[in-house]
């Protein structure tokens, strides 16, 4: 972790956080934009190397209503077994990502577009939109502000371990996110792999 990241995020509040995987310790973090996102921490990460961490992008119809037009909610669930199983590791929410930083509404329209036979990123670029918009910076200075030495980022994306890197994140591994097909994310999923390069995921 570089010196960099000292200041770019602020500790507002801390708590234990029972779940159905077992009890975190759960951070609430502001960024300079005012974006608050959580960290929920299993065990004593400070100081430790290879510590397993996902890094989960804001998904509201995923996470919260269980859409099955993505893997969102899926992976976040597997993340936060693993971490428990594991007994050390952190599972940082980041805010402001949905639609991989499009926002709610703009996700929403590139859905319409998908249901007439667009895919996921086809969809974005008709709306003039980004195919991703995402920064990865503030769960660089969460991971700094908790005293990781190094991480196994949980994920799929070959693009969020180049960023983490390049934020200055010691990145020792990679561990598969799951993701399994439906009828619904069939396509999206291999979008994912044959556009934007995933790697592949157990499932």
């Amino acid at each position: 972790m570089t010196a960099a990241l000292q200041g770019r995020v602020r500790r507002m509040a801390s708590a234990r956080m029972p779940t159905a995987h077992g009890d975190f310790d759960m951070h609430v973090f502001r960024d300079a934009e005012g974006a608050e996102h959580a960290a929920l921490v299993r065990g004593d990460v400070a100081g430790r190397e290879d510590v397993p961490v996902r890094i989960h992008s804001e998904c509201l119809t995923g996470d919260v209503f269980g859409s099955c037009r993505c893997d969102c909610g899926e992976q976040l669930q597997s993340a936060l077994r693993h971490v428990a199983a594991s007994r050390c590791g952190v599972v940082i929410y980041l805010r402001g990502h949905e639609g991989r930083g499009i926002g709610l509404a703009n996700k929403i329209r590139a859905y319409g577009l998908q249901q007439c036979g667009r895919d996921t990123v086809e969809a974005n670029t008709d709306l003039g939109l980004p195919v991703d918009a995402r920064s990865y910076a503030a769960a660089a200075a969460i991971l700094h502000e908790l005293g990781l030495r190094s991480v196994a980022l949980i994920t799929n994306n070959p693009d969020k371990l180049a960023a983490m890197a390049d934020l200055g994140v010691h990145v020792q591994g990679r561990i598969a996110s799951a993701a399994t097909a439906n009828r619904h994310n069939a396509q999206y999923l291999r979008t994912k792999r044959e556009k934007l390069g995933h790697l592949p995921a157990p499932g």
